[in-house]
């Protein structure tokens, strides 16, 4: 019988012919503190892992000179070595294909100059889903509209879904729904009690890595508790009093819910705020705007006050909607005119 000494032996001697074929490969799936958990390519356990302190000082260097984002974030791909058997280091991440951020949410008693720092959410994303809700809380599309300007200055897929629709009695969120089909982003109407759009949010979520983004209290959990019931997230009440949700999710969490095919839960959102957006290239992230504002007098054109603004005729004469356009100018307000970069 072998004991506890001759084990670590063994496994000391197998990690040894095991790192002369190089580093293992993962994915970061959980970030704590200064600790990254890392699922393995090779057999799917979870490493904790910490990042070698020259990777780190050379990063630090980078981002001054370059203002560059997170050395690591969730959805990263990474190579790390063993320490023992559920903890390592990690020695490279790997170029991110894409990354999803949004300005850093104000810290209480803090005063800030120019451009707030940038917090980025995940990386290496193939769908983006924005989850909204009919109600509790309410339906907001000036909210809807800031979370799909961070996808599209992103690059990403983005999916709307909107959820909780077994509490559309008069069948409201139709109109919306139809707006922004039009505009061509897929929407799909859900519900947990009905199971309505539950499938089809399934077949999107095949083989691909899929994040979860939106306002407390949508119902992302219990979307994902319903598709994989294995999964048991915690799920939130509504607080009556701002009919808004209460944070369960606490940081965003990969989860692989089925062999290729990756989930990125993330926390409610209060405050969203587009990061690195300039007011002349807001416009770009409108997709129905593009039509139009190649016809503008000015190349430079925000499409709110200038003469010759063929984005502002579209308005008037319905060619864009009234409510879309008021968002537009309610995130051009937002905007900084002095980004650092």
């Amino acid at each position: 019988m072998l004991t506890k000494i001759d084990e670590r032996y063994i496994f000391y001697i197998a990690l040894f012919y095991f790192r002369q074929g190089g580093f293992i490969k993962g994915i970061i799936c959980r970030i704590e503190s200064k600790d990254y958990y890392v699922i393995s390519n090779e057999d799917k356990k979870i490493i904790r892992c910490s990042i070698k302190g020259k990777f780190k000082k050379d990063f630090r260097l980078k981002k001054e000179k370059l203002f560059k984002t997170d050395i690591a974030v969730v959805g990263d791909y990474v190579e790390y070595d063993l320490i023992d058997e559920l903890t390592g280091v990690i020695h490279t991440i790997g170029q991110r294909q894409n990354y999803l951020s949004r300005k850093a949410p104000k810290i209480k008693g803090a005063s800030y100059r120019g451009e707030r720092l940038e917090q980025v959410v995940a990386a290496n994303i193939d769908n983006l889903f924005i989850i909204v809700s009919v109600a509790q809380p309410l339906f907001n599309n000036k909210v809807l509209d800031r979370f799909l300007v961070i996808g599209e200055s992103s690059g990403l897929k983005t999916i709307i879904v909107i959820n909780k629709t077994d509490l559309d009695k008069e069948n409201l969120i139709a109109r919306w729904a139809e707006l922004y089909k039009k505009i061509g982003y897929p929407v799909i109407m859900s519900s947990i009690i009905s199971g309505e759009g539950l499938e089809e949010i399934k077949n999107f979520f095949l083989k691909k890595k899929n994040l979860l983004w939106g306002q407390s209290g949508v119902g992302k959990s219990s979307l994902l508790n319903k598709l994989y019931p294995d999964l048991n997230l915690n799920v939130g009440d509504i607080s009556d009093y701002t009919d808004k949700g209460k944070h369960t999710t606490v940081t965003s969490v990969l989860i692989e819910a089925e062999p290729d095919t990756f989930i990125i839960d993330t926390p409610g959102v209060r405050e969203i705020d587009p990061y690195g957006i300039r007011k002349e290239d807001l416009s770009h992230y409108f997709l129905e705007f593009s039509d139009f504002a190649e016809n503008c007098r000015f190349n430079t054109c925000t499409h709110f006050h200038e003469p010759g603004c063929a984005v502002i005729e579209a308005v008037e004469n319905e060619k864009i909607t009234a409510e879309r356009y008021n968002s537009y100018l309610r995130i051009l307000e937002t905007i900084e005119e002095d980004i650092l970069f």
